[in-house]
């Protein structure tokens, strides 16, 4: 088992898939919306994770006005919000969201904020008091914009800051903008992160004297 330490000064989190498992809502809806359109449903699923629901209807509706595609996905965010059936948190989110409840940290996500709550507490989870959600960003991960917000709201620069992410698109994004990333699950253990771990149960944070950050990070098993 390889041991890896990360410094950092603070902490970007993006939710599905990396503190929240919400596959089952995902794949459910994302399923029936592609049958709706006469889409192969494991071929949408493949670019479903990470981006706003817009952005994958226009990668796989890519002839489709980019206003109906908006419209599409205030439903699809409305139906996503109201199934929590088999939304859990990820191995060690609760242990790992107690350790740096007093740390500077975001959440980062394309989910609404409505969404995001929702997820967040059917797994039993703090909500972070800085949050970056769909309304507040102009474009969609693989886009950094996201990730650059988190990180000036807490009030740090994109170096001093580590992003936690499952997803190709999400991976993309942090290393755009030029942060260092923690892959969480199977989805990102092929895409290259700077570390990479089953679940959080294999990271440790350690709070030093002089407000930094270093993270003790298991790889493998």
């Amino acid at each position: 088992m390889q041991a890896t330490v990360l410094a950092a000064r603070a902490l970007l989190l993006d939710m599905d898939g990396t503190l929240v498992n919400s596959d089952a809502v995902v794949e459910r809806c994302w399923r029936r919306w592609a049958v709706r359109h006469g889409l192969d449903p494991e071929a949408a699923l493949k670019v479903v994770h990470g981006r706003q629901g817009y952005a994958t209807m226009a990668i796989l509706l890519p002839d489709r006005p980019m206003e109906e595609n908006h419209a599409d996905n205030r439903v699809m965010l409305a139906e996503e919000t109201a199934d929590t059936d088999g939304v859990v948190p990820i191995g060690g989110a609760p242990a790992f969201m107690a350790a740096i409840a007093g740390l500077p940290h975001a959440l980062v996500t394309s989910a609404d904020s409505a969404l995001a709550g929702t997820r967040m507490a059917a797994a039993s989870l703090p909500m972070p008091v800085v949050r970056v959600t769909a309304e507040s960003v102009g474009a969609s991960k693989p886009d950094p914009e996201g990730f650059l917000k988190g990180a000036a709201e807490l009030g740090f620069a994109p170096t001093d800051c580590v992003v936690f992410e499952d997803s190709e698109a999400g991976i993309a994004a942090g290393r755009a903008a030029g942060m260092r990333v923690v892959g969480v699950g199977p989805r990102a253990a092929a895409l290259s992160p700077d570390a990479h771990v089953d679940d959080l149960t294999q990271v440790r944070v350690e709070s030093l004297a002089d407000g930094s950050l270093r993270l003790h990070i298991r790889e493998g098993r």
